[in-house]
């Protein structure tokens, strides 16, 4: 298939087109830039530079593409600033996702792989299934809910097939067959966990931030699923694959496993062997205490399982990237 990938410059997005081209597809990627990285788009990719806000830049792509299918991950993921800038997250999550599903219709491509999130789900003390009620704590995830309500009333109304992915924290890096890292995450700024607490033994930061030690967990910080970027991939072909013959599916992505941001400290500290000094502070506002994903549903149905599963692989692989990648694709692209 010729799989049109939006946001494919950036951390999910690339490490996808990247699985989809191995597995045979053709790739176009659609990005930008302003948070991606050209250096990180899979090479053999085609690339073409633009901004969902442009509908005129997306009917002159899909008019060109011949597109059999769209894997759509651009859109703004930080949790903390869609509660500074929530009007910043609406548009550009919802009104230029909705511009990218009507030119999908347009030109008669009905094939769509959705990044989600389990931020659209409630907080609970067990693993989250597909089944349990929405609600978001914060204004990413409900941009991401309203995205899915508008490709459930697509599907229904005018026939587009597609596949929900819903997956929280994607974290680690892809190593060649000599364990070098090649991808792996390059925001900025940095937002996330596991690449902040490696800033601390790269000598880029002195300590590491707790958000919050009195939510009711093991030990009253949040607990969230981190999940390998090499098995959200996967995940996301065998989706792409699968809709040749089903016509809608959701699915959690997830280790069905949860770890407190102590427990990533400290594994941090195992895997580097310094002692990152963490700082407790208030609570942030949108962090839900517990979200952790069970995946038995996309194992049942498509015999989708993580190879990755465990905490001190995945960040022992984070730290091969941000050792040998210091400033991210910087050196590669300037950006």
């Amino acid at each position: 298939m010729h799989v049109l990938v939006t946001g494919g410059a950036g951390y999910i997005g690339s490490a996808t087109a990247m699985a989809f081209m191995k597995a045979g597809h053709r790739v176009t990627v659609f990005d930008n830039l302003s948070r991606g990285h050209k250096a990180a788009i899979p090479e053999g990719a085609a690339f073409v530079q633009g901004d969902l806000a442009d509908r005129g830049a997306l009917n002159t792509l899909f008019q060109m593409g011949n597109f059999d299918a769209v894997a759509h991950f651009a859109a703004l993921i930080e949790a903390g600033e869609s509660m500074q800038n929530p009007a910043l997250y609406f548009r550009g999550n919802v009104t230029f996702g909705q511009n990218l599903l009507e030119a999908m219709l347009e030109h008669e491509v009905k094939r769509l792989v959705f990044s989600s999130t389990a931020a659209v789900y409630a907080s609970k003390g067990a693993a989250l299934n597909e089944d349990d009620p929405y609600q978001p704590a914060n204004v990413y995830g409900e941009t991401k809910l309203m995205i899915e309500t508008m490709i459930r009333w697509y599907h229904q109304q005018l026939g587009l097939k597609y596949a929900v992915l819903r997956y929280f924290n994607a974290c680690g890096a892809i190593l060649d067959d000599q364990g070098n890292a090649i991808r792996g995450e390059a925001h900025h700024p940095e937002t996330h966990l596991i690449p902040l607490t490696l800033q601390v033994p790269l000598g880029k930061r002195e300590s590491i931030k707790i958000f919050g030690t009195d939510y009711p967990t093991i030990d009253g910080t949040c607990v969230r699923d981190y999940i390998h970027i090499a098995d959200l991939a996967s995940a996301h072909v065998l989706a792409l694959e699968a809709l040749d013959e089903r016509k809608q599916m959701t699915y959690n992505l997830g280790n069905g496993q949860g770890y407190s941001v102590r427990q990533v400290i400290d594994v941090a500290r195992e895997v580097t062997g310094h002692e990152i000094p963490a700082i407790e502070t208030p609570r942030r506002p949108g962090d839900g205490a517990i979200l952790v994903a069970s995946a038995e549903k996309v194992n049942d149905e498509l015999g989708w399982t993580p190879k990755y599963p465990d905490l001190k692989t995945i960040i022992g692989s984070a730290w091969a990237w941000h050792q040998s990648h210091p400033n991210g694709y910087a050196s590669s692209d300037g950006s």
